[in-house]
């Protein structure tokens, strides 16, 4: 069987320099385990669907409902992989943070948060599949950007 998880990538705009060089990205530390760098994401509970199971963990995990996110159009990444020899796949869509200025707040599953620039974020994520995660949702913003 496998193990389902879903998620959102953040990102926020700050300051006044133009997109790509103003997005940041939201990584959660863990309070467990090695205490990994990801976007809040969590496992699908019975009868519940993805999106609706990704918007619950971004709630849970960081404080961020969906009144606080603009969910971008076009934008959902599968990662597949193996937790303590199980299967386990996630899926990942993109949302904006309305206001950059919002709280994160944390649940007792995570220890530490941070914004990040895209190659801070990479670093922090160690995962060569949420890294190749993190850069496609940079490159779809860009590709938005550029239609704009």
């Amino acid at each position: 069987m496998v193990l389902r998880a879903c998620g959102f990538i953040i990102f926020r705009l700050v300051g006044r320099i133009p997109p790509p060089g103003n997005i940041e990205y939201l990584l959660l530390q863990t309070s467990y385990g090695e205490h990994h760098w990801t976007p809040p994401k969590g496992h699908v509970d019975p009868g519940e669907d993805d999106l609706t199971t990704a918007l619950r963990e971004t709630k849970e995990e960081a404080g961020l409902g969906a009144e606080h996110l603009k969910v971008i159009k076009g934008f959902v990444q599968e990662l597949h992989y193996e937790v303590r020899g199980k299967p386990k796949e996630v899926l990942y869509w993109l949302a904006e943070l309305k206001d950059p200025g919002t709280a994160v707040t944390l649940s007792d599953e995570h220890q530490d948060y941070r914004w990040a620039q895209l190659e801070e974020a990479c670093t922090l994520a160690r995962y060569k599949d949420l890294q190749d995660t993190l850069r496609a949702a940079h490159r779809h913003l860009e590709a938005c950007q550029d239609k704009q």
